[in-house]
C-alpha cells in the first residue's frame, strides 16, 4: 500500500461541489461577516456516497417568524425607478443562483448559499406594520414596490398568506403598488389585484430569462417553469392587468442567445412593456454563480466569466449606479441594440407604463393603542 504522506495534490484533488436537486446554490459559502473560515481538505476519507457519485442529501426548507420593526424600505438610486420598497420574506425558496438579494442573508449570520434559499424568514406582522405606516399623519404616500427583494409569491406564500394579506390592505386603503415575481402564485390574487388596476393602482411583471426548461430547473429550480410564466402573463393581462417582461438576468452564453424568443413569446401572452438587465455578481454571489456554472457548464465556464468582465470594466461585478444594470463595453452595446431592435419589431414598450394613481388614497384611522392597566400607586412602595 503506498503511503499517504507521499500523495499529491494533482493525484488527489478535491471534487467540486455536487448540485442538489431543487436547489439552486451547490454549496453553503460563508457569509462575508463570518470570523473564522473553513476550507475544505481532501484527507482521502470521503465519504463512500460521494465517491459513488451519488447526489447529496435533499435539504429541507425550514420556514422561522419574524417580527419586524419596520416593513417599508426606502432607497434613492438612481438607476431603479422605485422609492419605496416591501418584502414579506426574508431568503426565498425558488432558489435563483443569480440572486443579488443572496448576499443580505450575511447580516442574520447565515450563508448567501444554500442557506439562502432553504430558511426563509417570514415578517408575521408585515400586514399590520403597513396598517399602521399607512395611518401615521406624516405618511407621504407614493407607489410601493412589492417583492423586489425576494419573491412575495414563493412556496411560503400559500399557507401563510402574508402578501395577501399585504395586497389586502393596500386595496382597502386605495394605495398603488407594482409588483414582480416568477410565481404563478400571483394568478390567486387577481380578485383583487384586477379592480386595483382598473383604477390605475396595479401593475405586474413577470422575470422569464429562458424559454430552455432544462436551464431554467437549475437556475432557479422552484420558481414557476417558464411555460408556466408565459401563462400567467396571459392569465393577468386578459384579466385588464398591465403586464410587462423583465428578461433578468442575461447571462452570457447561458440565457442570452434566447432573448428574442422570449421577448417574442411574452409579446404573443399578451406582455406590453420589457425590460432586462445583465447579470450582476454582487459579494458573495459571485462565487456561487461560479461553483453554478461549473457544476452545470463546465464547457462554458470560463468562456461565460470572460464575457462577464468585459462587460464590467475587467471585473466580476462593478456596482456603478451607470453601468450596474446594463454594463458597459461592445458587447454590451450588442446587447443594447438587440433588445431595442426586438422591441421595436414586435410592437413592445409602445405605451407608457403610466403613472399610478395615486389620488384616492385613503389614509386609515390610527390604531389605538391598549388601554393602560392601572397600577396601585402603593404598590410602588414595594
Amino acid at each position: 500500500m503506498a503511503n499517504s504522506d507521499t500523495r499529491t495534490a494533482e493525484e488527489f484533488p478535491i471534487a467540486p461541489p455536487a448540485p442538489r436537486k431543487g436547489r439552486g446554490a451547490v454549496t453553503n459559502l460563508q457569509g462575508r461577516y463570518e470570523v473564522d473560515q473553513r476550507e475544505a481538505v481532501d484527507d482521502g476519507w470521503l465519504p463512500a456516497a460521494q465517491e459513488d457519485g451519488d447526489e447529496p442529501k435533499a435539504l429541507r426548507t425550514q420556514i422561522f417568524e419574524e417580527r419586524a420593526k419596520t416593513i417599508l424600505t426606502r432607497n434613492a438610486s438612481p438607476d431603479i425607478p422605485f422609492g419605496v420598497s416591501l418584502n414579506p420574506y426574508r431568503g426565498c425558496e425558488h432558489g435563483c443562483i443569480y440572486c443579488f438579494a443572496r448576499p443580505t442573508h450575511s447580516y442574520l449570520g447565515l450563508s448567501p448559499g444554500l442557506d439562502f434559499e432553504s430558511r426563509i424568514y417570514a415578517k408575521i406582522n408585515a400586514p399590520e406594520l403597513l396598517e399602521r405606516e399607512l395611518s401615521k399623519k406624516s405618511y407621504v404616500p407614493e407607489p410601493i414596490a412589492l417583492g423586489v427583494n425576494t419573491d412575495a409569491w414563493q412556496p411560503a406564500e400559500r399557507e401563510l398568506r402574508l402578501t395577501r394579506r399585504v395586497i389586502e390592505v393596500l386595496s382597502e386603503r386605495n394605495h398603488p403598488f407594482a409588483a414582480i415575481t416568477k410565481s404563478s402564485l400571483i394568478e390567486r390574487d387577481i380578485d383583487l389585484l384586477a379592480p386595483m388596476a382598473a383604477r390605475g393602482q396595479f401593475m405586474a411583471a413577470i422575470t422569464i430569462t429562458t424559454l430552455d426548461a432544462e436551464i431554467a430547473r437549475t437556475l432557479e429550480p422552484r420558481a414557476a417553469t417558464p411555460s408556466r410564466r408565459l401563462r400567467t402573463i396571459r392569465t393577468l393581462s386578459e384579466a385588464g392587468i398591465p403586464v410587462g417582461v423583465s428578461i433578468a438576468p442575461v447571462i452570457p452564453f447561458v440565457t442570452e442567445p434566447d432573448m428574442e424568443r422570449v421577448l417574442e413569446a411574452c409579446a404573443q401572452a399578451g406582455a406590453s412593456n420589457a425590460s432586462y438587465i445583465v447579470l450582476r455578481l454582487p459579494w458573495e454571489v459571485a462565487p456561487l454563480f461560479k461553483d453554478w456554472l461549473t457544476a452545470h457548464f463546465p464547457d462554458r465556464a470560463e468562456r461565460v466569466m470572460s464575457r462577464v468582465r468585459d462587460m464590467r470594466g475587467g471585473k466580476d461585478y462593478d456596482a456603478s449606479f451607470a453601468t450596474r444594470m446594463k454594463g458597459e463595453g461592445l458587447w454590451a452595446d450588442l446587447l443594447r441594440q438587440r433588445f431595442h431592435n426586438a422591441v421595436r419589431r414586435l410592437g413592445l414598450n409602445r405605451r407608457d407604463r403610466g403613472i399610478l394613481d395615486m389620488s384616492h388614497f385613503r389614509r386609515s384611522e390610527p390604531v389605538q393603542a391598549e388601554e393602560p392597566v392601572r397600577v396601585n400607586p402603593q404598590l410602588k412602595l414595594f
